[in-house]
């Protein structure tokens, strides 16, 4: 448990769960995708917003887990609006089946939550011939964003409802390469270092929120873009690096975060 309690300007602290925060909030007006929604953050961002009231789809990689998730929400929460769609974000074929898929459904999108993301792994090609972490934290995401961008907007004006698009950085994009985004390097297998490539991808991250923040507010769209590092949490984000994650799992409990504390601190806007 983290062992700091001290309160912030919204009354609440890093002990603080998304339940506490989301309490008393009426969202049944409302619809959101969450991209990696089937463990860790995404998982409980998923059951704090179908707890209140929002139509929550699921975008994930394996939807046997997905729906194995939304059934155990199901039984808690049997009112939840939820709905299971594949989503592997590391192809951009995919990205768009699902896009297409979600427009032919003809629901309104108010919160766009691209949490999904993996961290360190070893060097590994994309379908689409990409490095992995840069495909799937980055260009995925990217991409899904702008396939969503006209239902979002359409959404927002209709509903007089701001829309949100939340994207789930790190502090990790300090350790990116002493460059920064090796755009010439994307692909470069003798220099890639696992983390600082998790590192390159989550800088994309931040870099996208601000750019498309800005030119919302230039364009004066009713949209607003967050970047954020959700704090130290006992996920499996690490499970490339077993020892690591061996090792945050023993002394996690007592210095990490667990998912319900996870913090939605702003990053851009």
């Amino acid at each position: 448990m983290w062992p700091f309690w001290w309160k912030g300007a919204s009354g609440f602290s890093a002990h603080s769960t998304a339940e506490q925060v989301t309490h008393g909030i009426d969202g049944t007006a409302l619809t959101a995708i969450i991209t990696g929604a089937s463990s860790g953050i995404g998982e409980e961002t998923t059951r704090v917003l179908a707890l209140r009231g929002v139509h929550v789809v699921m975008a994930v990689r394996n939807t046997d887990s997905g729906n194995q998730v939304r059934e155990k929400i199901l039984k808690d929460t049997p009112q939840a609006k939820i709905d299971v769609m594949k989503l592997d974000l590391s192809s951009m074929a995919s990205v768009r089946s699902f896009a297409s898929e979600f427009k032919s459904l003809d629901l309104p999108l108010n919160l766009l939550i691209n949490n999904a993301g993996i961290m360190a792994c070893p060097y590994t090609l994309s379908s689409d011939n990409i490095e992995l972490q840069f495909a799937t934290n980055h260009l995925g995401h990217f991409l899904l964003t702008n396939l969503l961008l006209d239902t979002m907007k359409k959404t927002a004006n209709e509903s007089n409802t701001e829309g949100r698009i939340v994207i789930l950085s790190s502090e990790g994009h300090r350790y990116a390469y002493r460059e920064g985004i090796r755009f010439d390097k994307i692909n470069d297998e003798t220099s890639y270092n696992t983390l600082q490539a998790y590192g390159q991808s989550k800088l994309c991250n931040i870099l996208h929120a601000t750019e498309l923040a800005r030119q919302f507010k230039e364009q004066g769209v009713n949209i607003t873009v967050n970047s954020l590092h959700p704090g130290s949490i006992m996920t499996n984000l690490l499970r490339y690096h077993s020892f690591i994650n061996t090792l945050g799992n023993a002394v996690g409990k007592y210095v990490l975060k667990s998912s319900p504390q996870r913090c939605t601190r702003k990053r851009r806007e």
